[in-house]
């Protein structure tokens, strides 16, 4: 079954225009929140971004640390089912995902920290979650900078000689 371009065109231009002003970290951690969030076994249906709101990206020597806010809408497809054509249903569950990644500076960059809590909006938005994530966040930015160096075997020994 074809689709008009009509259909799909306004569609893809959205999706393209999002991800073009996203870099590829930022994808990253959304495809894993996305992936982290489908995992769950209370989520019966698929979601998807609705919005992507308080991006922070910032490099150090350790590596990049990436924040964002997702902003996820649930849609008509099931979770085990055939995902044809997915659309958003409105007045249904819209939650929101607060996320903290840490990556290293390699070429193909690993993750060296992550914290995640994804929950109703209104849930994310009281004062002891708010401050829990606060701190979670700061403690996976930290990751990576001198005080978590591996400590490797033979670092730090010492030998004496025998006497004469």
């Amino acid at each position: 079954m074809r689709l008009p371009v009509s259909l799909w065109l306004p569609l893809a231009l959205a999706v393209a225009a999002v991800a073009a002003g996203q870099s590829p970290l930022q994808r990253r951690v959304v495809r894993d929140v996305l992936e982290y969030f489908h995992g769950r076994s209370n989520v019966h249906f698929l979601f998807r971004e609705r919005e992507l709101d308080g991006v922070i990206e910032r490099e150090d020597p350790s590596g990049t640390f990436v924040q964002l806010r997702l902003g996820l809408a649930q849609t008509s497809c099931r979770k085990r089912g055939p995902q044809r054509q997915c659309r958003v249903v409105e007045n249904r569950r819209k939650p929101t995902c607060l996320a903290c990644y840490k990556f290293d500076t390699s070429d193909i960059p690993k993750v060296l920290d992550k914290y995640y809590n994804c929950g109703p909006a209104h849930h994310l938005a009281a004062k002891e979650i708010r401050q829990r994530d606060e701190a979670e966040c700061r403690a996976v930015e930290e990751a990576g900078k001198g005080g978590d160096a591996l400590y490797l075997p033979g670092m730090f020994a010492f030998s004496r000689g025998l006497p004469a």
